[in-house]
């Protein structure tokens, strides 16, 4: 009866391990193979389309955020260093060549005007000269029309006109910038790139930096290592910008078989589907399928349309994205896929990993069935 039973409990054992055998959704994973993957095409059970990446479909989607300046941005001239706006600060100094000056103590010969502050609406106030419009001219300019208005009452007066930066001609910076802060716009500064490198460059990778330019009520904003391929995005500054530097906020999700299960943000302008692996830590050697990595994405109408070659689609259509790397090319394909802001990147375990699990199940339940024979006597 002994030997009977125990026979019986390993028919048990081996019956149950069958079973796991038939049917894996017992088994301990990451998540869905590749078969249940691809049940939920719109083909099968669902409503995802799945598309095998080859080399029409990288040029389809190779899509990235289209940053850059208006044509207003890069049409403005940089502003002259001599030209006065509102705001701004002069100091006048004047030489009259008499004993008893109009403005200074008898014998004197100068008299120093410092801080004299264009007024909102452009002009400053000169004593016996009166009021004089500043803005929109240049200091000389203002010299000779103060040099006119006080010669009528000291003769031959010598006039000298210095700009000194105010509020109106400053930029503001702030983010990651080596000196946050007001910054005046002055002939070596004229420009973004000049006056980011016044402000002590960017404390952040620059693959990964961001410029935005604020003026009034527009915005225009760009990577800046495009700022340095491309010399029109180096755009002329006006006063009142305000300067933002952030890092890259986009990001993509990498699950399954993979070195890391973790949301992971952008290191590079443009990410591959090879750089994206590389960055999670590649494909697990000893779990990881080459033949299933997959590239989840809600894709835009028209690059739905494209992909499937279709015209029909309205709106944003669930697409599933499919990565052979051991085909002949699939390296290739893989390294000019581009990833974007908000996909997820799915390795499946090859079946080899489901196999083991399976026989280790089995294994395991056959010495649980000892185990229990043991324990109840039917040895």
């Amino acid at each position: 009866m002994k030997i009977l039973a125990k026979r019986w409990a390993k028919a048990v054992a081996i019956m149950a391990a069958m079973s796991m055998v038939s049917s894996c959704d017992l088994l301990p994973r990451a998540g869905p193979n590749k078969r249940e993957i691809y049940a939920g095409s719109v083909q099968r059970e669902g409503d995802a389309f799945i598309v095998a990446v080859n080399d029409r479909v990288t040029r389809t989607t190779a899509v990235v955020p289209a940053l850059g300046f208006s044509e207003n941005f890069k049409r403005a001239s940089q502003l002259g260093s001599d030209t006065i706006r509102p705001g701004d600060i002069l100091s006048l100094t004047i030489w009259e060549n008499v004993d008893k000056p109009l403005l200074g103590p008898e014998g004197q010969v100068a008299a120093v005007l410092n801080e004299v502050q264009v007024d909102g609406a452009g002009f400053i106030f000169v004593p016996y000269a009166g009021r004089i419009r500043a803005a929109g001219n240049t200091p000389e300019s203002i010299r000779r029309v103060i040099s006119g208005k006080l010669e009528e009452q000291t003769p031959d007066p010598q006039v000298e006109v210095r700009r000194v930066a105010g509020d109106g001609a400053t930029v503001s910076l702030v983010g990651s910038i080596g000196g946050q802060g007001v910054y005046p716009i002055e002939r070596p500064t004229r420009t973004l790139s000049a006056m980011l490198a016044k402000a002590g460059g960017v404390t952040i990778a620059p693959e990964i930096a961001r410029v935005t330019v604020l003026r009034g009520n527009t915005r225009g904003q760009i990577w800046l290592q495009d700022l340095y391929e491309n010399p029109e995005l180096d755009i002329a500054l006006r006063g009142g910008d305000r300067i933002l530097i952030e890092e890259d906020t986009r990001a993509f999700t990498s699950l399954g078989a993979t070195g890391a299960q973790s949301r992971v943000n952008f290191e590079t302008k443009n990410m591959s589907a090879i750089e994206a692996i590389a960055q999670v830590g590649g494909i697990q050697a000893a779990v990881g399928d080459p033949t299933g990595v997959f590239i989840f994405r809600n894709e835009a109408e028209d690059i739905s349309n494209q992909v499937l070659g279709r015209n029909d689609l309205v709106g944003a259509q669930r697409m599933v994205y499919v990565l052979d790397l051991t085909r002949p090319n699939g390296m290739f394909v893989a390294r000019d896929f581009v990833v974007r802001d908000g996909d997820t990147l799915y390795v499946t375990e090859a079946p080899i990993t489901t196999w083991n699990k399976t026989i280790a199940a089995f294994t395991g339940t056959l010495t649980s069935a000892d185990t229990i024979g043991s324990f109840g006597g039917l040895n």
